[in-house]
């Protein structure tokens, strides 16, 4: 496979070389969980990088396990494979501290095979590291590149060795598009249905909840538009979260949050919506995102009518707060109902982002008062003088009356909905402020 345009940069290792902590180092944030334990990443996870005005994707893989010990192990070992296969150039990392290692001589065997740039990196050669660095020329390598990715040590001699590789800047942005996040509670399937839009065992699955330890990037492509998939880790309730990677997993997912523009919340159908369901919900509106709620697992609800009809009652009950929902009936174990997602994330995408000009915005408001003005407020009368939009993703606007108070959520809501019929703000949480304006008296 030739280099793509924007190459992509792999990390791979056995577990606890410190990949998750280069792979953060070189993105520039902490967006890999780090522990002193191995086994932490399970996934690849993928983010843009640029470098002296280079761009390169770089990812982040579960260590090399070259055992049956883990019941993940088979998985992860096939995911970096995968990402070998899918890569243009290749960073090895191995522990200075420990030296060299059988799984590591294992690994190098692996590469032989790989037609491909190859760079064999050495991480923690900072004190005593320094002295079993030579351990490594075992592998019959004429170059190694020591580093520590902890202090910063030999991380701009290793991005300036791959620079001929990198891409060119593009002035534009190296990814655009809409950014989706998966929530839902541990085991509804999130990672199932990445891997079935890729129509590839792209993420980790496992029947065991808590599979999904990191927020994940993933970008597809349809129609020649691209979408960014972002995976997390299920959410349980505050009581239920434990101490360490977890509880980090759940903080990761509160910031994947926001740096989407939608959020899939998906549901377990078999199981039935829950309070913790709308507390997620609750938490993407608060947050200003597009929802578009995912009713997984629906064939096995089909088969049961008493469960269908329990969750359209529950739909109503539960989500009386969120106005204009969207949402679709879906199997991601099966691929059925799947068609019309892009659809739908397009549509909501172009609701959170519509901005209606501030002629057409208050033509709109003169023709909405006039047929229904707010009720007095108090015995007083309330006037609304214009609207226009201050922001989008979300869509917030800002009303000016005499009497900001006196100006009802109740009609608030009625213009809300208006707002969505005429402009189609489908799916987006719009926002209506009320400033105080002192009406103008003519002599």
């Amino acid at each position: 496979m030739g280099l793509t345009k924007v190459p992509v940069v792999t990390i791979i290792g056995r577990p606890n070389v410190g990949k998750s902590t280069l792979f953060n180092k070189l993105v520039g944030k902490r967006k890999a969980i780090v522990q002193d334990f191995p086994g932490v990443t399970r996934d690849r996870n993928e983010s843009p990088c640029e470098y002296r005005n280079r761009q390169f994707i770089l990812v982040d893989t579960g260590g090399l396990l070259l055992d049956a010990e883990s019941s993940f192990s088979e998985g992860i070992h096939r995911q970096a494979e995968k990402a070998i296969e899918q890569t243009d150039i290749i960073l090895f990392l191995m522990d200075a501290q420990e030296g060299l290692t059988p799984v590591d001589l294992a690994v190098q065997a692996l590469l032989r095979k790989v037609e491909k740039p190859v760079y064999h990196v050495i991480n923690k050669s900072e004190g005593k590291g320094q002295k079993r660095i030579t351990e490594f020329y075992e592998l019959g390598i004429e170059k190694l590149y020591a580093i520590s990715s902890e202090h910063n040590l030999g991380l701009s001699d290793l991005l300036d060795v791959i620079y001929p590789h990198l891409a060119p800047a593009r002035e534009e942005a190296l990814f655009d598009g809409p950014r989706v996040v998966l929530l839902g509670r541990p085991n509804v399937g999130k990672s199932t249905l990445i891997n079935t839009i890729l129509k590839e065992d792209r993420l980790l699955t496992s029947d065991i909840p808590g599979t999904t330890r990191d927020t994940i990037d993933t970008w597809a492509t349809r129609a020649e538009k691209r979408y960014l998939f972002i995976d997390t880790a299920g959410i349980r309730r505050r009581g239920k979260i434990e101490w360490g990677v977890e509880q980090f997993s759940v903080s990761r997912s509160k910031k994947a949050l926001e740096r989407a523009n939608i959020a899939l919340l998906l549901i377990d159908g078999a199981e039935g919506i829950t309070e913790q369901d709308t507390k997620l919900a609750g938490m993407i509106i608060e947050a200003g995102r597009g929802l578009i709620l995912l009713i997984n697992k629906s064939d096995l609800v089909k088969e049961d009518e008493d469960a269908k009809a329990r969750v359209e009652r529950q739909l109503t009950l539960r989500f009386s707060f969120v106005y204009d929902l969207q949402f679709m009936y879906i199997s991601a174990l099966k691929s059925k109902g799947l068609t019309n997602l892009f659809q739908k994330i397009d549509g909501v995408y172009q609701g959170i982002h519509t901005r209606v000009s501030t002629g057409d915005l208050n033509r709109f408001f003169e023709k909405v008062v006039e047929s229904h003005p707010p009720p007095n407020h108090q015995g007083k009368r309330v006037h609304l003088f214009y609207i226009t939009q201050a922001s989008t993703t979300p869509p917030i606007f800002v009303l000016f009356a005499n009497i900001p108070k006196g100006v009802s959520e109740t009609y608030l809501r009625y213009i809300q909905n208006k707002l969505r019929a005429t402009f189609g703000f489908h799916g987006a949480p719009i926002r209506i402020k009320v400033r105080a304006r002192k009406k103008v008296l003519l002599s």
